[in-house]
Order: structure tokens, then sequence, then C-alpha cells
């Protein structure tokens, strides 16, 4: 028998298909266990910015995140889950593995969609999902 039980799962989203992939996975885990999901999309922002003052390339990207968050949120509930949603701006892995390890939050899993990208490609450029295999302190779930 299982002693943990999975409550809380985190879930990066990007508006990729592997991401949509990953989260109807996490969807498929949190009605088995009853579970809430948090979606995560974390908008990366390097620290000395070039184009800080433009506007206009913030804001669609603004629009573009609501509606991803958003059709997430109806996904979920069309199965019956709780769906809580989260914005984050800076370096993208560091961000989910902060959020995840956030004592307060108390994740019990990261479900995330994988790129798909070959060894030799990763070991270049490397992904966001490798980095939060490697960093994470909790299980998690990579969904191709």
């Amino acid at each position: 028998m299982i002693g943990k039980k999975v409550t809380k799962i985190l879930v990066p989203l990007d508006g990729s298909k592997n991401s949509e992939r990953g989260l109807e996975m996490a969807i498929s885990v949190a009605r088995q266990f009853g579970a809430t999901i948090t979606g995560v999309y974390s908008i990366y922002a390097p620290p000395h910015s070039e184009f800080r003052g433009v506007g206009s390339v913030g804001d669609s990207l603004k629009v573009e995140v609501k509606k991803i968050l958003s059709q997430a949120k109806v996904l979920a509930a069309q199965n019956g889950i709780v769906f809580k949603e989260k914005l984050m701006r800076g370096d993208i892995g560091y961000n989910i593995i902060k959020l995840a390890h956030n004592k307060k939050e108390k994740f019990n899993l990261i479900v995330i969609g994988s790129r798909g990208r070959g060894a030799v490609k990763e070991m270049f450029f490397g992904s966001v999902s490798n980095y939060v295999i490697h960093a994470s302190k909790i299980p998690v779930l990579v969904v191709k």
C-alpha cells in the first residue's frame, strides 16, 4: 500500500502541446487522489533586459498567458478538479523549483511536459524539465 497521498500537484504550463499533455496527466492523477492542481506560468525575464520599456510586448504576452491559464482552469473544472493559477517572472526552472519547495504550499508532485529533445541537443541547450528533475526534492512526473 502506498504510504503517501498526493494532495497538491504543481503543473508548469507554457501553452505547448507537451504542457497540455502534462496538465491532462495531472488531472488524471488528481482525480485518483482528490488532489488540487496549481498551474504555474513563468515568464523568462533576464536580470537586465534591453526591452524593459516595450509595453506592447508585455501586454500581448499577458493576454496569451491569461488565455493559457484560463483554458487550463476550464479543463480542470470540467473534470471536477480545483485549479489555482500562479504567474511568475524570472528564470523558469528556478521559479518552478522555488514554488515547489515553498513550505506554505506543500506540493506532493510536479507534473511537467517534456519537449522531447534528443540527448545531443539537451547536452548543449539544457531544458526546463531536465533542470526540474535534477533540482526537485519532491517527485517529478515527466510527460512526453
